[in-house]
């Protein structure tokens, strides 16, 4: 099962709280996390990963595999700045956004309008279809459920 986790790349106590735990979690349920691969919400996913001995793939905006976050055990360099979210959508079953801006609502709307399954943690806007979580734990159970 591969997950994408999307946020914001600036991010406070307990969203970064949030996406730690969320990387757990989806670590220990056999996950593969597919981020945006630099810091704020996807560092701190991509860190929950790696303290589980999982896999965390950073997308990373630039040619640099050197800008991701140092969690990411796969990088891919895109150069396509924010053209990179469409491979985030696409290359994901399912997503958790936790929360975010403009960014992160662009992949939400993409992900739904594609049909994919998008969870939420304090999204920026609640968007048609949208399911909205309090805790990390609902929010993998949510993200799972029929998908495993």
């Amino acid at each position: 099962m591969q997950v994408g986790v999307i946020g914001s790349g600036s991010c406070y106590d307990d969203v970064c709280e949030f996406a730690f735990r969320l990387g757990q979690l989806l670590a220990e349920r056999g996950c593969v996390v597919i981020n945006g691969g630099l810091g704020g919400v996807m560092e701190a996913v991509s860190r929950g990963v790696s303290s589980r001995g999982g896999v965390a793939i950073g997308i990373v905006p630039g040619k640099d595999r050197r800008d991701a976050n140092p969690y990411c055990k796969y990088v891919i360099a895109t150069n396509m700045g924010h053209a990179r979210n469409m491979i985030i959508v696409h290359s994901s079953d399912v997503l958790v956004a936790v929360g975010g801006g403009y960014g992160t609502v662009s992949e939400m709307a993409i992900a739904l309008k594609e049909g994919k399954r998008v969870v939420a943690y304090k999204p920026a806007v609640k968007l048609e279809g949208l399911i909205v979580v309090k805790t990390p734990e609902e929010a993998v159970s949510k993200a799972l459920e029929g998908l495993e």
